[in-house]
């Protein structure tokens, strides 16, 4: 079974290099390997792969493993100057995102006799983003100003947003259509804990690596505490939450937060460049996980709310960033650009909508039926835009000299 994988991994790279050779990121390579490889196309990605647990845990270590590209940026010195302007144009995106896409399903929805609750199930849905494609072009292209060092941090910030924003409304919902109630509390303890879990581990390994002397001792340090943070959200994850929805991106972020402040920033540059292979790996095989479940006949039978979802939160995202970024005084490059940056969005949709169809199937059936077809199309259409538009906004705000290199 792991070996259908490991032949759809060497076609993924070989798509991406071909992609790359059409001035694309190879990202988009990536997402097409998967969607033609996946369950709905070829099926050498099949669906019993994917729903294997072997298979689910591999993926989890590794998007602990992306988290690192995040965390390790967030050096408190680097950010301290930033902090304030990155924290509020994180939250008028995120939120002018959920109030302009809610209003305008709430306006189509009232006019065609719909629930007006979906409105807001899918402004929920609309505002997160998923940073691992943005962050797969940055390191392709080296990118490199202002754009970028808002963007890195803002990814980790936005998916904390997007938790609390979308488990809100769907506690409201759930409230108000179906039996499974969610504490309010949960919503809290489901963005803290991936933070708590990579945290705590993180101070334990930083500890660790301080006492070590050598940097291959500090890489071996690193790679078994990346084990032990992955270990410990499967363990929550599978066993003590009904529902896995644990982020282990969020996890592997606040791991290499915790430790990247306790070394020397030397020592931290070092021990990234040695870890940089399994960085490139770990991005290649979670961007081909994002686009195995992609159908690509979505694509064809794409409804009027597809579209309505794709324009919408696309506007959301760009005023959102722009008001922000213009009110903070970023960049004029950050103002007119960031939102470009931020339309990739499929994984985190993916997740968000499974839940949502799960409360609603049972209560709502036709609701759950609207959520999945609109968002499943919307995936696949979206990121195949997203991803271009992203690496135009690196490459308009001037920050992709050193790609040709």
């Amino acid at each position: 079974m792991m070996m259908r994988f490991l032949i759809a991994f060497l076609i993924a790279i070989g798509v991406g290099k071909l992609v790359s050779k059409l001035k694309l990121p190879a990202i988009l390579g990536w997402l097409l390997a998967g969607m033609i490889l996946g369950p709905h196309a070829i099926g050498l990605i099949n669906q019993s792969l994917l729903d294997s647990v072997v298979y689910g845990r591999i993926i989890n270590i590794l998007e602990c493993s992306v988290g690192l590209m995040i965390g390790t940026e967030l050096v408190w010195k680097k950010i301290k100057s930033a902090g304030k302007q990155i924290i509020i144009t994180t939250l008028t995106q995120s939120l002018g995102t959920f109030l302009f896409v809610s209003l305008v399903f709430g306006i189509t929805f009232y006019f065609m006799k719909l629930p007006i609750y979906l409105a807001f199930l899918f402004g929920g849905i609309a505002l997160a983003t998923a940073p691992a494609p943005a962050l797969s072009i940055v390191r392709e292209f080296k990118t490199d100003g202002p754009v970028t060092k808002t963007l890195i941090p803002m990814a980790a910030l936005d998916d904390m947003v997007g938790v609390v924003i979308f488990f809100t409304t769907m506690a409201i919902v759930s409230g108000q259509v179906s039996s499974q109630d969610m504490p309010i509390y949960m919503i809290a303890f489901i963005v803290l804990l991936p933070l708590m879990i990579g945290a705590s581990v993180g101070v334990l390994s930083g500890l660790v690596m301080n006492r070590v002397k050598t940097s291959k001792q500090r890489f071996l340090v690193l790679i078994g505490f990346i084990l032990i943070a992955s270990l410990v959200g499967m363990i929550v994850n599978y066993h003590f939450l009904s529902t896995p929805i644990l982020n282990f991106m969020l996890i592997g972020m606040a791991f290499s937060a915790a430790f990247a402040n306790m070394i020397k920033t030397e020592e931290l540059d070092d021990l990234m460049k040695q870890f940089n292979p399994i960085l490139s790996v770990s991005m290649i095989i979670v961007i081909l996980n994002l686009g195995s479940p992609l159908d690509y006949h979505l694509i064809l039978g794409a409804g009027l709310f597809t579209v309505i979802y794709i324009i919408s939160r696309a506007i959301g995202k760009y005023f959102g960033a722009y008001f922000g970024a213009t009110i903070t005084h970023c960049p004029r490059t950050v103002q007119k650009y960031l939102g470009l940056t931020l339309l990739p969005h499929s994984g985190v949709s993916l997740v968000f909508t499974g839940i949502a169809v799960a409360n609603l199937s049972g209560p709502a059936p036709e609701s759950a039926q609207i959520i999945q077809g609109t968002i499943a199309a919307a995936a696949v259409i979206n990121e195949l835009i997203a991803v271009i538009m992203a690496k135009k906004g690196f490459e308009w705000a001037g920050e992709m000299a050193s790609h040709e290199e």
